[in-house]
């Protein structure tokens, strides 16, 4: 219940108490301005009528001979009680008629009647008395001077008679030129108790009001908005914390507006979250059981390839290294070197199209084939057109191989090969630079049946070296996708200090060398290398 009191709920309750509050305010201050307005408006009325009918009672012919003669006959008299009537009757606090001095500013009495209850004294004919009002000086020269009522109210408080309104108007003989002025002081005290009450009423009325209008709108809005939210982001937290949708608490929340579009919303989401995941965790547990096989799969493919060296410690005519670094976990290239006979040693490398699991099986298959078919002792020739006409057979996924074979004679050093589309080998022959090999490439294997393959044949000599390679290393990218190229192969070659050094080191430099043209692009195609090294030959023809 604390969590609901001073989260959602308190946020909304206090953001609608302060809406009412500022609304009560400015409804109750425009009201009291407009009450206060209306009364002092009614309060003004009742001076003026009040000061007409005093102005009835005078005979403004004779005010300047009571001044100036000080006299008191029986007219004066009659006059003062009159006014003195008035001022019980109509509940006044004054009522005066004064001469003013010609800067407005000092008063000399006339009549002065002064209601009994006020504790005030009557001031007698000629007393004077500074007594003009700064704020109403300016208006009642202007009155006096037109003889036009004040189009303002003069409202005043003093301490002694609290709040009061003054009727003043001017008063003119029969000549018509204003004489006197007289003024009626009307208190407003009804008008001060009326303002004190009105206030308090409105705000004793805006308090029940807010408290009522508060307590029917938390009960409507724990039950429409805070309670179906809450119930939204427990099983919210909830469904983070154990990943079990539970839908029929979102289902209690049966409204038809934004939040029960936001439950139904996270119904789905949590029945789609766990639905993905059921299916995650089927699809990792099968990419795991992928990956794993996959494993093997490429243990398996790298015991076929050759891998100890040196292969035949107890031969010393020649030296031979090779290395395949494919670019998925297992990959279509394969290279091979075997012993025919005690004279003669078979080299192959090749390139299966595609890449993945279809190239690896069909690596195996190619691989096999070409060694079984040389160990017969066939030529390079026949053995391309035996495996050709092999692997044409069920090739219904259109998967082809590009090979070189070749067979070296040891003792004499000759070199017959056969090349099925695949790449020239680079060659270093009597002494000279790195330089591609003669080979007429041939038609891919398993691309026709019935195909022929010519073979070639050269002698090498001691201190030759040949290398094979696929076309990963020429169609190596860099991230702006050039190319390594044969060009760039070719100089690695001749430019490099590889004289004397092993063959291992040898292809290790330009596996370096690739690396650093490729600057990070990724390997897109399997790179497969093979470099062989004449050391010795005896003369003597071979035999098997």
């Amino acid at each position: 219940m604390k969590e609901k009191i001073s989260g959602l709920s308190i946020k909304l309750i206090t953001s609608v108490l302060l809406l009412s509050v500022l609304l009560c305010a400015a409804i109750s201050y425009m009201g009291y301005l407009e009450f206060t307005a209306v009364l002092e408006d009614e309060y003004n009325r009742s001076a003026y009528e009040i000061a007409e009918t005093a102005k009835t009672y005078l005979d403004p012919d004779r005010l300047e001979h009571y001044l100036e003669t000080g006299e008191i006959d029986e007219a004066y008299l009659e006059i003062q009680d009159r006014l003195d009537a008035l001022v019980v009757s109509t509940n006044s606090y004054l009522i005066y008629v004064t001469r003013l001095s010609n800067d407005y500013t000092t008063s000399t009495y006339i009549f002065d009647a002064v209601h009994p209850d006020t504790g005030f004294t009557r001031y007698a004919l000629g007393y004077t008395a500074q007594d003009m009002d700064p704020a109403y000086q300016e208006e009642v020269a202007r009155m006096m001077t037109t003889g036009e009522r004040s189009a303002v109210y003069f409202y005043s408080y003093t301490q002694a008679s609290g709040a009061h309104t003054t009727a003043a108007i001017p008063v003119a003989d029969s000549s018509g030129k204003i004489v006197a002025l007289l003024g009626v002081e009307k208190a407003m005290t009804a008008l001060e108790n009326a303002r004190r009450t009105y206030v308090w009423n409105v705000m004793g009325i805006t308090v029940l009001a807010v408290a009522l209008f508060l307590l029917a709108y938390i009960g409507f809005l724990r039950r429409e908005v805070v309670s179906p939210i809450l119930t939204i982001a427990g099983e919210a937290r909830r469904f983070a914390e154990d990943s079990v949708a539970r839908l029929d608490l979102l289902e209690q929340v049966r409204k038809k507006d934004e939040i029960g579009a936001l439950a139904r919303a996270i119904g789905k989401m949590e029945t789609d979250i766990v639905q993905y995941v059921e299916n995650l965790t089927a699809v990792t547990a099968e990419k795991e059981r992928i990956g794993a096989e996959l494993n093997v799969a490429t243990q398996i493919q790298a015991d076929m390839l050759p891998r100890i060296f040196p292969p035949f410690p107890e031969r010393d005519e020649f030296d031979i290294y090779a290395t395949m670094t494919p670019a998925r976990e297992v990959g279509g290239d394969f290279y091979d070197f075997f012993l025919v006979d005690r004279d003669h040693l078979a080299v192959v490398i090749a390139d299966v199209s595609g890449k993945g699991v279809p190239a690896a099986l069909f690596m195996v298959i190619a691989k096999t084939l070409i060694k079984n078919h040389a160990q017969t002792g066939m030529e390079p020739g026949r053995v391309f057109e035996t495996v050709n006409n092999q692997l044409c057979e069920n090739n219904e996924a259109g998967m082809f191989v590009t090979a070189f074979l070749g067979i070296l004679e040891l003792p004499t050093g000759r070199f017959t090969y056969v090349n099925a589309g695949h790449n020239p080998p680079l060659a270093a022959l009597g002494g000279r630079p790195y330089d591609w090999l003669p080979s007429k490439r041939g038609f891919v294997l398993a691309g026709m049946e019935n195909m022929s393959y010519r073979q070639q044949e050269i002698v090498l000599r001691p201190g030759d070296r040949v290398f094979l390679y696929t076309d990963g290393v020429t169609e190596a990218l860099n991230p702006e996708n050039a190319l390594y190229s044969e060009t760039r192969l070719q100089a690695f070659f001749n430019g490099a200090a590889l004289e004397g050094k092993p063959l291992e080191e040898q292809l290790a430099l330009l596996h370096r060398d690739i690396a650093g043209f490729a600057a990070g692009a990724e390997q897109a195609d399997d790179i497969t290398m093979l470099l062989i090294q004449i050391n010795k030959t005896t003369g003597r023809d071979g035999h098997g």
